[in-house]
C-alpha cells in the first residue's frame, strides 16, 4: 500500500514538473482550450432538452420529462423523410465533387514549376474562403437573377435568358459549385503540406525509369497523400448531414424549397421560429449520432485494410 501511494506521489510530481516546464505552451493553448470548453462542451448540457417537453420559463430542471417521445415524433413526421433525402443528396454531391476538387487542385499546383505563378495561383484560390456566405449569396443573386448581369450578357448575344436561382433542376448543382468556388482553394492547404513530405528521390527514380508526369502522379503522388485523403474523408463523414445552413438558407426560395429544404433549415424553422426546442434538439442529436456511427464504421474499415485511420 505504501509503495502504491509512493508511485502515485511520484507520478503527480512528474506531472507537476512537466506542467511547470511547459507552462508557456499551456498559456499559448489556453485560448483554444477555453474556446472548446465554452462553445463546444458546455452547450452539450443542453442536449437534455431532447428528452423533455422544454419550456424556457421552466428551464432545464422544471421542464417535464418525456423520454424518447421527441425521437418517436421524428419518425412519425412525414416531411422529415423529404428533408433527410434532400440533405443526403446534397451531401453526396459535396463529397463526390467538392471533396475531390481540392485534391486535384493541390496536385496541379504541385506540378507547377514557376514559384511566382504558383504563389499567385494559390493566393487567388484562397481568397474566396474569406468571403462570408452572405457576400457569396449576394454575388450570385446579382449575377444570376432574372435581370442580372449574366442574363443581360446572354440577351446582348442574342441568346435566351436562363433561370438558375428558381430552377429546381439547377439548385443543388449551384450549391455544390458555390462550395467548390469558395472552399476548394482553402482545402488544398492540407494536401499541399502532405505533398511536401514525399521524398524527391522517388520522382527522380521514376524519371530514370522512364515514367512521365501522369505515371508519377499515379504511382507516387497519390499513394503519398493517400493517408491524408482517407483521414479527411473519415472526418467529412462525421458531418455528412451538415450541408451548410447559412448557404442554403440564403439561397432558398419558394420555387426550390422541395429540393433545397434540408434538416438544418427545418431545425431553424421549427426550433427558432416556431419555438419547438425539444423536437429540434432531438433532430440535431440524431444527426450527431449518425455522424459518429459513420466515423466509427469508416475508421474500423480503414484500419482493417491496413490504413492508419483517425484513432
Amino acid at each position: 500500500m505504501a509503495a502504491r501511494i509512493g508511485n502515485i506521489n511520484r507520478r503527480h510530481d512528474g506531472w507537476r514538473r512537466r506542467f511547470i516546464s511547459e507552462r508557456y505552451l499551456w498559456l499559448m493553448a489556453l485560448p483554444g482550450l477555453l474556446y472548446f470548453l465554452i462553445y463546444k462542451y458546455v452547450p452539450l448540457m443542453g442536449v437534455v432538452i431532447a428528452f423533455q417537453k422544454y419550456k424556457p420559463v421552466q428551464g432545464f430542471l422544471r421542464s417535464d420529462w418525456v423520454g424518447l417521445d421527441n425521437f418517436r415524433r421524428i419518425f412519425d413526421t412525414p416531411e422529415i423523410e423529404k428533408y433527410f433525402i434532400n440533405t443526403a443528396i446534397i451531401s453526396c454531391y459535396q463529397i463526390v465533387f467538392a471533396f475531390t476538387v481540392p485534391i486535384v487542385i493541390a496536385i496541379m499546383l504541385n506540378e507547377i514549376r514557376s514559384a511566382a505563378f504558383k504563389k499567385i495561383a494559390q493566393t487567388l484560390l484562397y481568397l474566396p474562403h474569406f468571403l462570408s456566405w452572405v457576400v457569396v449569396a449576394g454575388i450570385f443573386y446579382l449575377l444570376f437573377q432574372s435581370d442580372g448581369q449574366i442574363n443581360h450578357l446572354l440577351v446582348s448575344w442574342g441568346l435566351h435568358p436562363i433561370n438558375i436561382l428558381s430552377n429546381k433542376d439547377n439548385f443543388r448543382a449551384m450549391l455544390v459549385l458555390q462550395v467548390i468556388w469558395k472552399e476548394s482553394g482553402w482545402g488544398t492547404i492540407i494536401y499541399l503540406a502532405a505533398l511536401t513530405g514525399i521524398p524527391p528521390e522517388l520522382y527522380e527514380a521514376a524519371k530514370m525509369d522512364g515514367a512521365g508526369r501522369l505515371r508519377q502522379i499515379y504511382h507516387i503522388t497519390l499513394p503519398g497523400i493517400r493517408s491524408t485523403i482517407l483521414i479527411l474523408f473519415i472526418l467529412r463523414l462525421g458531418s455528412v448531414l451538415d450541408v451548410g445552413f447559412e448557404q442554403i438558407y440564403l439561397m432558398l426560395n419558394a420555387s426550390v424549397s422541395d429540393v433545397g429544404e434540408v434538416l438544418d433549415t427545418y431545425v431553424y424553422r421549427m426550433g427558432v421560429v416556431n419555438g419547438d426546442f425539444s423536437f429540434t434538439t432531438a433532430v440535431g442529436l440524431l444527426k450527431g449520432l449518425v455522424g459518429m456511427m459513420l466515423i466509427v464504421t469508416a475508421n474500423r474499415l480503414a484500419r482493417a485494410f491496413g490504413e492508419r485511420g483517425v484513432y
